[in-house]
């Protein structure tokens, strides 16, 4: 999947017929390689996204709101400084190449008219941003390069901006001969979508597979069992498209997965659903919406995984220690023993004696025999002396032993509670959810350890919601923040509150405003549970019982509760099926 050179000739198309004489309200730089221009012209608003990710470049409308910085960038506020008011009048693609020209009219700092010129290299893991005069001199960039990145071309302020070198021949101008004539002289073994990928620019593979598809019924067909004729009628179809900008964007879906999108309808995935599209920036909406988010969600979420899995190694390492000096604890047995032996048998001990040798009545058989106990003692103590330090072992033992135990629950506890949070990890899906997660560390007692962490005024959470077949509401929380918040603060008397059976889950909760639940309410209640856990399979066991009852023990970390009576449902959640009923 990537935003090829057609895909960027679709996009560009659709902003020149209604972008073109708009002026820019404002910009704004919500992540660190995306610029969002507002923009207003006859037609109303515009918001144009310019993303130069390694993964997710493109250009286009955007109707997805996006959360801005409390600081701009620098690049942001240079931006802002010369094109904020501008009217867009030049959109330009470079040949046939991933680079698009955004000319502005705006004004100098002496108050003259000037061309300024926003250029997207939207390639890959090359993609940038150049802001350049009316010279194409650059301003400023995204990111600049000298030789040492690039051996052919540098990117800094002050040089005139020059195109990446290409070496490849441009699909809209070739001609039939040509094409034949490339074909002939390609190995017959080779792949031809792979021939059409390396030979032409801004081509992406799926494209040159649709086109061999087209002509040959499959994907992957040698040069040589190709007819030239065929394969040249399905490039010309796909030539005609760009020249004439007809354009037919498409999603390919399999079942909830976006599998693929082009500027052109595709029909090689064959039972896979195709969603066609008007317009090129809601195909882009709705294949990124979710993709940039995740991603924005797991690169912020890395400084908290970090912290999670310290903890959790360090936990663990004590926990070992712990362990290891309980089962020492077990000897504690054996010292009072001795004690008693050696108290026993004073009488017999020499004053200096290093080793005790006596006989254990207590093991006596039935033919009055007793086992022998070799006991080292410390010659420098008397015998009573030597007894009273295995009493004082015995008694440290005894000690240790309660600690011990108490200090392993705790630590048990802890990391129940760092599974919790890395189950709520999982299920973050904005950068609000994750902040959420790190006033809960900060609440625990964690955040000191993240640098990243400053403290601020923290909003009442916002929960997931569903709704039932039969339009009961039901609640869940995506971290533990969210479910103290539902379970101590949203909970009514008469609310049913439902957690997944002994495994780390959301606290779910049923609002009933005073009516009875049907089955499927508590079915469908008991199913959200246990999608939203950590149990996997069918036959889940999620327990249920009013709110009401559900208690928090003083001092216990955000998220835990105890309760005693409940009921118990077995429940097979489909993903899908829970998909469909929350509330967006």
């Amino acid at each position: 999947m990537a935003f090829d050179a057609g895909m960027l000739r679709c996009t560009l198309s659709e902003l020149c017929k209604t972008a073109l004489g708009a002026r820019i309200e404002k910009v704004y730089q919500p992540e660190r390689d995306e610029i969002l221009l507002q923009m207003r012209s006859f037609e109303g608003g515009k918001r144009l996204l310019i993303n130069a990710g390694s993964n997710n470049a493109r250009i286009g409308f955007c109707e997805i709101p996006k959360e801005n910085p409390q600081n701009p960038p620098m690049f942001c506020m240079l931006l802002r400084k010369y094109l904020q008011g501008a009217k867009l009048v030049e959109i330009e693609q470079a040949d046939f190449d991933r680079v698009a020209f955004l000319g502005f009219d705006t004004r100098d700092e002496m108050g003259f008219e000037c061309r300024r010129y926003l250029i997207a290299e939207l390639m890959g893991k090359y993609s940038n941003l150049i802001f350049a005069d009316g010279e194409k001199r650059i301003i400023t960039a995204l990111r600049t390069t000298d030789f040492s990145f690039d051996s052919v071309r540098q990117l800094i302020p002050g040089m005139v901006y020059s195109l990446p070198s290409a070496d490849k021949i441009n699909p809209r101008y070739i001609t039939k001969e040509d094409f034949f004539s490339l074909i002939e002289n390609s190995p017959r073994e080779r792949a031809c979508d792979k021939l059409i990928v390396s030979s032409f620019m801004g081509v992406a593979p799926v494209v040159a597979r649709e086109i061999v598809y087209r002509a040959t019924g499959h994907t992957d067909t040698p040069v040589g069992y190709c007819f030239a004729d065929d394969l040249w009628r399905e490039f010309e179809r796909v030539q005609n498209i760009l020249n004439n900008e007809d354009f037919s964007p498409c999603l390919i879906l399999n079942g909830e997965e976006i599998v693929e999108y082009s500027f052109i309808s595709l029909s090689q995935y064959g039972s896979y659903e195709r969603r066609d599209f008007e317009s090129a920036g809601s195909l882009l909406d709705a294949y990124f919406a979710s993709r940039d988010n995740k991603q924005r969600v797991h690169q912020r979420a890395s400084d908290i995984l970090r912290l999670l899995t310290n903890a959790e190694a360090r936990i663990r390492k004590k926990l070992e220690l712990q362990r290891a000096e309980l089962t020492e604890c077990d000897k504690g047995d054996k010292y009072r023993k001795y004690g008693d032996l050696i108290t026993a048998n004073l009488y017999r001990l020499p004053v200096k004696a290093s080793v005790a040798e006596l006989e254990d009545y207590e093991e006596m058989d039935e033919e009055g025999n007793c086992p022998t106990v070799r006991i080292e003692l410390d010659s420098r103590l008397s015998p009573s002396a030597n007894a009273q330090r295995f009493y004082k072992k015995y008694a440290k033992t005894k000690t240790a032993r309660v600690e011990l135990t108490r200090q392993i629950e705790l630590g048990e506890g802890e990391l129940e509670y760092i599974y919790t949070v890395f189950e709520a990890l999982t299920r973050a899906e904005s950068p609000a959810d994750l902040m959420e997660i790190r006033d809960e560390l900060y609440r625990s007692g964690y955040a000191s350890r993240m640098k990243s962490y400053s403290s601020h005024k923290q909003k009442a959470p916002v929960v997931m919601q569903f709704v039932t077949p039969d339009g009961m509401r039901v609640l869940c929380g995506k971290n533990n923040l969210q479910n103290e918040y539902i379970t101590h603060k949203l909970a009514e008397k008469h609310d049913y509150w439902f957690h997944a059976r002994q495994t780390p889950g959301s606290h779910v909760l049923l609002v009933t405003e005073g009516r009875e639940p049907t089955d499927l309410d508590f079915t469908t209640a008991a199913e959200i549970a246990a999608h939203y856990s950590k149990a996997e399979g069918s036959n889940i066991g999620v327990d249920y019982l009013l709110a009401r009852h559900i208690k928090k023990p003083a001092g216990s970390k955000p998220g835990f509760v105890i309760y005693h009576t409940n009921w118990t449902a077995y429940v097979t959640p489909d993903a899908e099926k829970i998909a469909a009923m929350r509330v967006k």
